[in-house]
């Protein structure tokens, strides 16, 4: 009996709760047709924007907290794999090895510091003040359920009252539901007017101390990591004055572009012995044009040589440098023959992606909206349920989101792309996820 009794109550219970609300969606119905007065409270209204407005911000606050946190991590993990590079090539008979390695321990030191108190002070301080506006929202969606539920029970006192054929006990017990109702919404909007804008007003104070917070470990982070360098900066200054007479220095390689540089005349011997010209030399055509002297050209003369020896060099150097100036000539009316010949590639156009008159199963394996791929360059730890968890190396085909307006700044929507072959499920796949931890590689 007890059992059937319980199961009696609770039915009970569940037949009023839905007798609720279906009186009060009739009275909304109303209302939104203009059959029925609605009590306002326009105070309360704004109290009520404001309340959305902070838990807005609040919420992007948060997620953009967290991924500072990330990329402090992601500094982190770049900083030490840089220091330990530093360790595996300084030597050991070097000077100062046992400094590098001690300014190696205390960076790893600092950034692990850094990162646990930006959690202490700001992520957690963060997590906290938000912590309090569930609870907050749900009391305002019950006042204004109460508040409806106000209204329906003044309009049945009111109809009672005013029908033709008054019945005293049903406007008594009309009356007694009335105030009832009436208690329950005013206990509640009371602690909500004093509520709402004592909460708002708490925002300065929360972002003046959070920024404040940041910026002061910031500040020492930086301080600490500067004196680490300089000391890392002294003790490679000493390696360098130690090992400075064994520099090698790297000289600049011309390019393709530097002009070639004149060929210089040979200086006389100092024995007085005669020059060789060039142009008493068998001509090459795959020489540069700049290496050819002008036809015409004179000898120069040995002191101790024949003049008819030297009349019939200048007739024969004058005849080769003929000949040799013939095909310079045609060179110069078919164009300089030392350019390189210039290569035009043609690729064949491409539309929304995809190879244009060619197949698009590529693209259509692809989920919809597809627009590019990205790689993750860094593992992320997924925060939100709306967020993906990446590790380095994971390929996400990236997809718009439904409603642009939800898109937040620095934030992508997308699925791995081992998911989606696997499931092809994209309700079940897709996330947001940061930007800069990835770099697009189609």
């Amino acid at each position: 009996m007890a059992e059937l009794g319980s199961k009696g109550v609770t039915a009970g219970k569940i037949a009023i709760n839905v007798q609720k609300k279906l009186t009060r969606a009739q009275e909304k119905v109303l209302q939104k047709l203009g059959k029925a007065d609605e009590t306002k409270d326009e105070q309360f209204e704004q109290c009520v924007q404001n309340f959305n407005k902070q838990l807005s911000e609040g919420t992007r606050l948060q997620k953009d907290l967290r991924t500072y946190l990330a990329s402090v991590k992601a500094m982190h993990e770049a900083s030490k794999k840089l220091t330990e590079c530093l360790q595996e090539v300084y030597e050991p008979d070097w000077p100062g090895r046992d400094d590098t390695n001690k300014i190696a321990e205390n960076n790893d030191l600092l950034w692990t510091d850094f990162h646990q108190k930006l959690v202490d002070q700001a992520l957690l301080t963060m997590d906290t003040y938000l912590g309090q506006f569930p609870d907050i929202k749900s009391r305002i969606a019950k006042r204004g359920r109460k508040l409806v539920d106000y209204d329906s029970a003044r309009h049945h006192f009111e109809a009672l009252q005013t029908a033709k054929k008054k019945d005293e006990t049903k406007i008594a017990k009309a009356e007694e539901e009335l105030v009832k109702a009436q208690k329950v919404f005013e206990e509640m909007n009371v602690d909500l007017q004093e509520e709402l804008p004592s909460l708002w007003n708490s925002r300065v104070g929360f972002y003046v101390n959070t920024f404040q917070s940041i910026a002061g470990l910031e500040e020492n982070f930086h301080k600490e990591m500067s004196k680490l360098n300089q000391n890392l900066h002294d003790v490679l200054l000493g390696l360098d004055k130690q090992y400075s007479g064994n520099a090698f220095p790297v000289k600049a390689q011309p390019s393709d572009s530097t002009p070639a540089k004149a060929n210089k005349s040979p200086s006389p011997p100092p024995d007085g012995s005669p020059i060789t010209s060039p142009e008493t030399k068998t001509v090459n055509h795959d020489l540069e044009p700049s290496t050819l002297e002008a036809p015409g050209a004179s000898i120069p003369k040995s002191p101790s040589q024949p003049a008819e020896a030297a009349h019939a060099g200048a007739e024969a150097a004058g005849s080769e440098a003929a000949a040799g100036a013939e095909p310079s000539k045609t060179e110069a009316d078919s164009g300089p023959s030392s350019l390189p010949a210039v290569v035009v590639e043609t690729f064949p156009a491409t539309v929304n992606g995809a190879v244009e008159g060619g197949t698009s199963s590529e693209r259509a394996d692809m989920p919809p909206g597809f627009l590019f791929k990205v790689q993750a360059m860094h593992d992320y730890a997924a925060t939100d349920s709306d967020e993906l968890q990446l590790k380095a190396g994971d390929v996400v085909l990236v997809i718009p989101f439904e409603n642009p307006e939800e898109q937040d700044e620095g934030w992508l929507m997308g699925v791995k792309e081992s998911d989606w072959i696997q499931r092809k499920e994209l309700d079940q796949c897709r996330g947001v996820f940061p930007e800069n931890f990835t770099e697009r590689v189609q």
